[in-house]
């Protein structure tokens, strides 16, 4: 065989690999009963309850980050992220958090946030002007 032929051979065994392994990653959004009933790994889209504490002592365990999100149904579920606070938290409109339950408590491996767009405001303004 030709080297050449070998070469494109393993690139395109590498392209499956990498196709197979992104496609595990999708997945849809799921609620904490979801999370509850399954003990894959789970993505799930809410809100942060303000009325809630959020804690996170970096002095005392800067990988430890607890806050209360409800979720699609409404359910309020305390949520451990073992990792710094992200910044802006608060201001989030939504969160992701990728997980799994654990009894009553998901435990987060990752977080995304949806921030307020600094544009809104000048898009309000375009359209009034409009």
């Amino acid at each position: 065989m030709k080297k050449t032929t070998i070469i494109a051979a393993i690139c395109i065994a590498l392209a499956g690999v990498i196709i197979v392994s992104a496609a595990g990653e999708t997945s849809t959004y799921a609620t904490f009963a979801d999370a509850a009933a399954t003990s894959a790994s789970v993505k799930v889209v809410g809100q942060l309850d303000r009325s809630r504490p959020i804690t996170y002592d970096p002095q005392k365990d800067p990988n430890f980050f607890s806050f209360f999100v409800a979720d699609a149904d409404g359910a309020t579920k305390q949520v451990v992220l073992t990792q710094a606070k992200p910044q802006d938290f608060e201001l989030s409109e939504q969160i992701v958090v990728t997980g799994r339950m654990k009894d009553e408590v998901f435990v987060a491996s990752d977080v995304l946030l949806k921030c307020p767009s600094k544009y809104k405001d000048e898009l309000i303004a375009l359209k009034a002007d409009s």
